[in-house]
């Protein structure tokens, strides 16, 4: 009885979890790590560059194949690492705005997720993702 009141709490913490973790995306914080600047906002910029480069070798792929899957953890990464920038930064009206461009990021990969094996929309939605990437490393850039 004990144990199932443990590994339900276990289970809630779990599943909690968000922000700056990579408990269920662990190939992310590689990315991440290969991303490093010397502050937040460059690690972000970083990740977008990254991620940029990702999407355009994806075009023409299908399914999760290796740049899908690297985008698919590159996406993680910054959305995990949006909430890891100083808080001078967050304190910015330009972070607000960085953070609605990652909001649109998860829809717009929510459905490059759906469309992944489907020509010409996975190449529509990686166009699409490319196109807030830029937005948001734009925004990014105003928060250096």
């Amino acid at each position: 009885m004990v144990w199932k009141s443990v590994l339900t709490i276990a289970t809630l913490l779990l599943l909690s979890t968000s922000g700056c973790s990579y408990l269920f995306y662990p190939h992310a914080k590689e990315f991440t790590e290969k991303a490093k600047g010397a502050t937040g906002v460059e690690t972000l910029i970083n990740l977008t560059n990254m991620a940029e480069a990702t999407a355009t070798a994806a075009k023409g792929g299908k399914g999760a194949d290796q740049p899908f899957d690297d985008l698919h953890n590159q996406f993680h990464a910054i959305d995990n690492s949006i909430c890891c920038v100083e808080k001078s930064v967050k304190e910015q009206p330009a972070y607000a705005l960085a953070v609605t461009h990652n909001k649109e990021l998860k829809t717009i990969f929510k459905r490059l997720w759906k469309f992944k094996n489907d020509q010409p929309q996975r190449d529509q939605h990686l166009d699409l993702f490319v196109s807030e990437l830029q937005e948001m490393r734009q925004t990014l850039e105003t928060l250096r």
